[in-house]
């Protein structure tokens, strides 16, 4: 029996004001992700799937190789962290989606990455 893969992904969103220009309808967020291998073996991130939301209810699908330009290898153990962004039309939405991995016998397995908010403050209550 395979030891399945015990990989924890966290996520925390931040509104980029900065970025912004809401009168153009355009809110830049940057969203932060850890993801920590709880594993007893080496896993490899290949490839990862999003599903951007924005408050109107229209959906963008992302996909591709690796993240920010990398596949990471994560140790038993250890975690790897990275910071990316996403573009929506409205001051609230919500992205989700998964991460195609491989461990070091080259079992393919999915990470699901939980739903979390893109959410200007403001709006917050």
């Amino acid at each position: 029996m395979i030891d399945s893969p015990r990989v924890c992904v966290h996520v925390q969103s931040i509104y980029v004001e900065s970025q912004s220009t809401p009168d153009e309808e355009r809110f830049v967020f940057a969203y932060t992700v850890t993801i920590r291998n709880l594993g007893r073996m080496p896993v490899q991130l290949l490839g990862r799937y999003w599903l951007i939301t924005n408050g109107n209810g229209r959906e963008i699908e992302v996909q591709g190789e690796g993240v920010v330009g990398e596949q990471p290898h994560i140790e038993p153990g250890e975690e790897y962290q990275y910071t990316s962004g996403a573009v929506i039309e409205t001051p609230l939405g919500t992205m989700q989606g998964h991460y195609e991995m491989v461990d070091t016998d080259g079992n393919a397995f999915r990470i699901a990455i939980p739903v979390f908010r893109l959410a200007v403050p403001t709006l917050i209550h």
